[in-house]
């Protein structure tokens, strides 16, 4: 890619976890309110259909797709199962011609449970941290057979949260097969701020999710010790320009070292509490207003 493309992904209208929120909004729905918010892309959600029918209506629209999130239990169930799996996750990107694999990797993850996820987070093991390593070094290089980049997607309730977890992840896996997803608002929840994550990885970061947070829901969550989807419900995220996140810094940052690819508002919320159109306008003024001045 030549340049920055703007997307919004699908969880703002339909959330993968909890299919019964959001259950109303159609693909049709979804994309034009994409359309009508001015982006120029999205990523797959978990309702989307086979692929010559997502193609035909994003071709109508003259919308992208970025990527799709993928689950990996490379720990848990061994890096063959996944290996099976991932290569079928790409070919499907293929032929929506998507730019990048996001993988998380799911082994103990409590982001799906009732687990406090500002205290109970898992942890792996030396061996355990060996054989994701290896394991992710063999997608990625999978995912480049496809033309794709596979991103690392650090995730709160997940092994692979912090900056110290995401330094050693960086640090163990080939530079080449594996990337970063920087998401400015998991990195915000885990460890209190964005920044040093960008600025100390920024040679490693294919893809970007620009996620905000309100300060004083997170802190009323962490108090009651609430789940990851509870704190979400409960509106810990929001989208650029109605949280805490200085989006022009980290903006800025990626200018100055020549990013190239998307960035992605993502902001999972209740669409029956946040209108997922107002959001996505409130997102796009900001954009407008704020971030695209500094590139001017």
């Amino acid at each position: 890619m030549e340049e920055i493309s703007w997307g919004i992904a699908p969880i703002g209208w339909r959330n993968d976890d909890i299919p019964e929120i959001g259950a109303e909004n159609t693909l049709s729905h979804l994309l034009s309110d994409i359309v009508v918010a001015g982006f120029q892309g999205t990523e797959v959600g978990g309702f989307f259909p086979e692929p010559a029918v997502l193609n035909k209506e994003l071709q109508l629209r003259n919308l992208k797709i970025a990527g799709q999130w993928f689950s990996s239990y490379i720990i848990r169930d061994g890096i063959e199962k996944a290996e099976g799996d991932f290569r079928e996750h790409c070919q499907y990107l293929q032929a929506v011609h998507g730019d990048v694999a996001v993988v998380s990797e799911q082994t103990y993850s409590i982001q799906g449970g009732r687990n406090d996820v500002f205290n109970e987070k898992p942890h792996f093991t030396d061996e355990e941290w060996g054989i994701l390593c290896t394991g992710l070094n063999r997608l990625g290089d999978i995912a480049s057979l496809y033309n794709l980049k596979l991103v690392y997607h650090h995730h709160m309730g997940t092994g692979v949260q912090t900056l110290t977890e995401i330094d050693r992840l960086m640090e163990n896996t080939e530079k080449n097969a594996v990337h970063l997803l920087y998401d400015t608002g998991h990195i915000y929840v885990s460890d209190g701020e964005c920044m040093s994550l960008l600025q100390k990885h920024i040679d490693r970061i294919e893809h970007v999710h620009f996620k905000d947070v309100r300060h004083n829901v997170l802190e009323r969550c962490r108090k009651e010790g609430k789940s990851f989807q509870e704190s979400f419900l409960a509106g810990m995220f929001t989208v650029p320009g109605d949280g805490c996140i200085d989006f022009v810094e980290a903006y800025h940052t990626l200018l100055e070292n020549h990013y190239k690819g998307w960035i992605v508002v993502e902001a999972e919320q209740d669409p029956s509490v946040a209108h997922p159109l107002e959001y996505a306008l409130i997102a796009r003024k900001y954009i407008n207003d704020r971030l695209l001045l500094v590139q001017d």
